[in-house]
């Protein structure tokens, strides 16, 4: 077995649970892989073999993502485009993807010995089709987000499904999520928390100008088109998975629809999703005015 280790060294003892894990992964004859970027960071101290990161994708069996869900997110295209499962190590702060906490590193044995279950995520298509008519094409495994840019007092948005205007709302943004992504941007914007392993596709509005604004859930046949009206010279900003990536204008044309891809998620304990629910988001408040 071969094992990629993908970390994020800027999070907080990073380094001390990469060494870790691969002593714990080498102990189960497990080859480790790393990126060629980190051999004067480790070096000969670990027992590792060093490649180009697109040779690590596609020659392990299994990636571990040692960080938070950015660090998880960072990575799914590239196991999308591989067809390889992410079993990550949180070293963040809710880690809702992560299957361990750093303190249960060693159950990465687990890894070795298939005890673990397969939860296959969707992701989502974005197609943006610009004013001359020329096409850009993303995928996300949490979300894609327009949302007005500084100095944009508000913007309307037209949302229409398979060709009907569904939606004409004025906001300051919206959402479009996997169920991955249910539990991230859109749950701050009020809408629900959905079972990760489900297909469906949600969206949800960010501080819309009405009351009776609610978050839509929409099957997998679905194709979601967005247009956004702003006057004047402003433009909104198109994020996927966090990252900026479009400055939209009027007459630009996002369509969402269900991905042919899809990222598969390794829990080595079972229902990690539903504790980290129960323990990070369900706190009494008392337990949260004193967790420092």
């Amino acid at each position: 077995m071969k094992a990629f280790i993908y970390p994020n060294l800027n999070k907080a003892n990073s380094r001390e649970y990469v060494v870790k894990a691969c002593s714990i992964l080498s102990k189960q004859s497990c080859e480790v892989l790393l990126s060629n970027e980190y051999c004067d960071i480790f070096g000969n101290s670990i027992s590792a073999v060093y490649l180009q990161e697109e040779n690590c994708f596609s020659e392990c069996d299994v990636v571990v993502a040692v960080g938070g869900d950015g660090t998880i997110l960072k990575c799914a295209q590239m196991c999308s485009k591989h067809g390889k499962p992410i079993v990550g190590i949180n070293c963040g702060r809710l880690g809702f993807m992560a299957s361990l906490e750093h303190s249960q590193i060693d159950d990465l044995v687990k890894l070795v010995s298939g005890e673990y279950t397969l939860s296959k995520r969707m992701l989502l298509s974005c197609v943006i089709t610009d004013s001359d008519k020329e096409k850009f094409e993303y995928t996300a495994l949490n979300d894609v987000v327009i949302s007005k840019t500084d100095g944009c007092k508000i913007a309307d948005f037209e949302v229409s499904r398979n060709g009907h205007i569904i939606s004409s709302l004025r906001a300051d943004g919206i959402i479009f999520s996997t169920p991955t992504g249910a539990s991230a941007y859109s749950m701050s914007a009020g809408g629900p928390i959905i079972e990760p392993g489900m297909n469906c596709i949600e969206f949800t509005q960010i501080c819309p100008h009405s009351l009776f604004a609610r978050t839509m859930i929409f099957d997998t046949d679905s194709i979601l088109t967005a247009k956004c009206f702003t006057g004047g010279a402003y433009m909104t900003n198109v994020t996927v998975d966090g990252n900026m990536i479009y400055k939209m204008s009027q007459g630009d044309i996002i369509t969402i629809s269900k991905s042919d891809k899809y990222v598969e998620i390794i829990d080595i304990n079972g229902d990690s999703f539903f504790e980290s629910v129960n323990k990070k988001l369900m706190q009494p408040l008392k337990d949260i005015s004193t967790s420092g």
